[in-house]
């Protein structure tokens, strides 16, 4: 960490917890927002980390799995601070849209049931619907590359990866965390082969663990930690990026939520500041009460955190590394197309009618060619347009 630790300090820890606290409770935008407002605020504007710190940050914030935003927050924090500031860093970031999520899981649950929260968020899911999809599009062009003849040759492989997880999404409603694993193994091995990788057993002993403790009986909320782990450490490319994780376990393998619970779930997230991952808590709250909210927010931001703190002392020589860089990108093609295959899924089960259909498609019409109006805004026009076609209907 001497590295960190060449330019004299204008500020203390009391003055980024204060920042973070303020980027929690009014970043809205997503990810790149979030990484754009840090950008302007702490290197621009005050000065307090340098250009370089803060291209290194984001360089591992989206080599590492993990939410883009928090890793940032997290690794700033690390800086000049070390593993005090990375840990008050992220829970001050994290905190305020923490708490908000929770106050709208009590909301849902006390009102849930009545007409006219079934009317709001039947307008916000069309309008979500229409988000992840266009997310998901960007998501493919920056993580594969545009759809075009000669980048589909090139990336032959991670097409196939892409493809193949979008299909196998769609039929089978479910996400394997262990396929991801042995795709981004594959293509390590075709692209940039490791030394270590001529001793088998080091692997097969890796993979044996991973599956024998997976098995392991645990209760609700031990499920709900090991479930959530789980997820976090295949947060690649975005936020939305855990959506296909969350809906694969939370609908089908545990059935904790209904489709519609969960579309909602997806909708809280968009409509609070800070990092989209945060609907964790809200479904964690809705599975197990405020415990649950809490075991799932810490299982999810964990590993993104421990991934900051150990890889930053050595980020120079692992950004270096070929054949993890092919690991990265073989998880990352296939994450995304996990999260194309679950937009399939719940798009044809939460897209019911034609005035559904016609909220979906102007949102994506609506964030394509106007740049001004921001999610949250849309969100807010689609629940009024939710709670007027159900009164005409009335």
């Amino acid at each position: 960490m001497d590295k960190f630790k060449k330019t004299p300090l204008n500020y203390t820890l009391l003055d980024l917890i204060k920042y973070f606290l303020k980027l929690g409770t009014t970043g809205f935008g997503g990810p790149v927002a979030l990484v754009s407002y840090m950008h302007r605020d702490l290197v621009e504007d005050k000065k307090w980390i340098s250009e370089s710190d803060y291209k290194e940050g984001l360089a591992l914030s989206q080599l590492a799995p993990g939410p883009l935003a928090a890793q940032l927050g997290i690794y700033i924090g690390y800086v000049h601070y070390g593993v005090l500031g990375a840990t008050v860093s992220g829970l001050a970031f994290i905190l305020p849209s923490f708490i908000m999520v929770v106050l709208l899981g009590i909301a849902y649950q006390t009102y849930g049931g009545l007409p006219w929260m079934q009317a709001v968020f039947y307008g916000v899911s069309a309008t979500v619907i229409g988000i992840i999809i266009l997310s998901s599009y960007k998501l493919t062009i920056k993580s594969i590359g545009k759809f075009e003849i000669t980048n589909i040759k090139k990336n032959w492989l991670l097409w196939v990866f892409y493809i193949s997880s979008t299909i196998l999404t769609a039929v089978t409603q479910k996400e394997e965390v262990l396929l991801f694993v042995v795709l981004g193994f594959l293509y390590m091995i075709v692209k940039a082969p490791p030394e270590w990788i001529k001793r088998p057993k080091t692997a097969s002993y890796l993979l044996l663990g991973t599956v024998s403790f997976s098995a392991v009986e645990l209760g609700k909320l031990g499920d709900i930690a090991w479930f959530f782990t789980k997820a976090g450490a295949f947060v690649f490319g975005s936020g939305l990026a855990i959506v296909p994780f969350l809906h694969g376990g939370v609908v089908h393998e545990y059935g904790w939520l209904t489709e519609n619970q969960f579309v909602d779930a997806v909708a809280v997230a968009m409509i609070t500041p800070g990092p989209v991952v945060i609907t964790v808590g809200f479904i964690g709250y809705l599975v197990a009460g405020f415990t649950g909210a809490c075991v799932a927010a810490l299982a999810t931001f964990l590993p993104c955190y421990l991934f900051t703190v150990i890889l930053a002392p050595h980020f120079k020589k692992i950004a270096q590394n070929k054949s993890i860089k092919a690991f990265v990108d073989g998880i990352t093609a296939a994450v995304v197309g996990a999260l194309v295959g679950a937009v399939i899924v719940i798009a044809t089960r939460s897209i019911v009618d034609l005035p559904a259909v016609l909220i979906a498609i102007g949102t994506v019409l609506i964030l394509i060619y106007t740049k001004k109006i921001q999610e949250p805004h849309i969100i807010g026009i689609a629940a009024l347009l939710g709670v007027l076609l159900k009164l005409i209907d009335v």
